[in-house]
């Protein structure tokens, strides 16, 4: 037997977190897929010379049909350094975009960046978001980002590229995490299981780019991953008073399965970088260490080449409280981790979908996160006036009334001006 012809051509330039997930997926998923990766590592140097390396990498083939990559390649240059590829049905994947992403001072934002992204939507046939956060942020930034051109500045991008635009939420398989579940989460978790695997349509509807049959996801049970975000999630009936969170200076805890009275564990999910604000979750765990509230923490994901010193500083005075810290290899360790904690916090300064987050909340933790962002999104239900952290129907439970206060006083100290 011949070999086996390949139409679909994956390519990613920083294969690890949530671009490795998808690549796994759709390789697991796509039969006739045939994909070349580059390691997450120096992501800047993957922005700038991936192309290259893939031009090189990928061998000439009559059979490809459709070329799949995220926005972190140029595909613009790839596509001009082969031009057997340019004929591909090409389907550029937005995780991320630069033109918003967060920089700590404007000047060391790299234009080249961000004008990469936008030249390779312009080539390509199919522009993917994993939300509309991303893609709306992106669109609208476009005419602002290219006026740091000195002169001969192009016009109306944002109109030329919209129209191939659409949303697809980020994918994500949720395991049974039942046999992790301490008893408290346990048949909260069995109650809601259909609503946190409902697939949502909504924003699909919302978008009119024509869509990439050539890539749909058949082989992998539709129960078992969820297309978009939770809906229908019904809000926690709480309002945070500030006379009477002050007034409470001791934690109530939450109740192990024997009965016993324990610590609320916080948990922070996130990658090990300045944009996920790590500076403010900190701070805002030291002053409840200064009010002497008992509580638990377990500071998980990834850390790349230069990790912010805070991280060491907060180890060194929370060691007291310190659960878990530090990135788990093994995936089940990590969501045993999370079926643990009570409330996962982000404090990001940027999240265009928020895959820990939800992985968290499949666990059966209380969400807690600013209400911008990508969050409404993901997180959707009626506002509160005076909370912008997401409240979700199992947030009612007997846990959660007994730490209301407490999530509350957290809630403040983060986001409070």
């Amino acid at each position: 037997m011949g070999p086996v012809s390949m139409s679909v051509l994956l390519l990613e330039a920083f294969c690890g977190g949530s671009h490795k997930q998808l690549v796994d997926l759709l390789k697991e998923s796509v039969e006739d897929c045939v994909s070349f990766t580059l390691p997450a590592k120096k992501w800047h140097w993957r922005a700038r010379t991936s192309a290259l390396y893939f031009m090189q990498a990928v061998p000439a083939s009559s059979s490809y049909r459709v070329l799949f990559t995220s926005s972190v390649l140029s595909l613009a240059e790839l596509v001009a350094l082969r031009p057997d590829l340019a004929r591909l049905k090409k389907v550029l994947y937005f995780h991320e975009n630069q033109l918003v992403y967060p920089v700590r001072k404007s000047q060391e934002r790299d234009f080249q960046y961000g004008y990469n992204q936008i030249l390779s939507c312009l080539v390509a046939d199919v522009v993917v978001f994993n939300s509309s956060f991303n893609m709306e942020s992106f669109l609208s930034s476009i005419s602002t980002f290219m006026k740091t051109m000195p002169d001969h500045r192009p016009k109306d991008l944002d109109q030329l590229i919209r129209p191939k635009c659409r949303v697809l939420h980020f994918p994500i398989r949720f395991p049974d995490v039942t046999r992790f579940l301490p008893a408290h989460k346990r048949l909260r978790h069995s109650m809601r299981c259909d609503d946190i695997h409902a697939l949502t349509t909504q924003s699909n509807d919302q978008t009119s780019a024509p869509s990439c049959p050539e890539l749909t996801i058949n082989s992998v049970p539709p129960e078992k991953i969820v297309a978009g975000p939770q809906q229908s999630l019904e809000p926690a009936n709480v309002t945070p008073c500030q006379n009477t969170l002050q007034n409470q200076p001791v934690s109530r805890p939450c109740g192990d399965e024997r009965g016993n009275l324990r610590p609320l564990h916080i948990v922070w999910p996130h990658r090990w970088e300045h944009d996920k604000d790590p500076q403010l979750f900190f701070q805002t765990l030291l002053k409840l260490k200064e009010r002497q509230l008992t509580f638990e923490v377990s500071v998980l994901g990834e850390t790349f080449a230069d990790v912010p010193d805070i991280f060491s500083e907060a180890k060194e005075q929370l060691v007291d409280h310190i659960q878990h810290w530090g990135f788990m290899p093994s995936k089940e360790d990590y969501l045993k981790a999370l079926c643990q904690a009570d409330v996962v916090v982000s404090t990001a300064k940027h999240e265009f979908f928020g895959v820990a987050m939800l992985e968290a909340v499949h666990c059966g933790c209380y969400p807690l996160c600013p209400r911008a962002l990508v969050y409404p999104e993901i997180f959707p239900g009626k506002k509160k006036k005076n909370l912008s952290f997401s409240s979700i129907s199992y947030a009612k439970e007997d846990y959660c009334h007994r730490q209301s206060s407490y999530v509350q006083l957290l809630y403040l100290m983060t986001y409070s001006s």
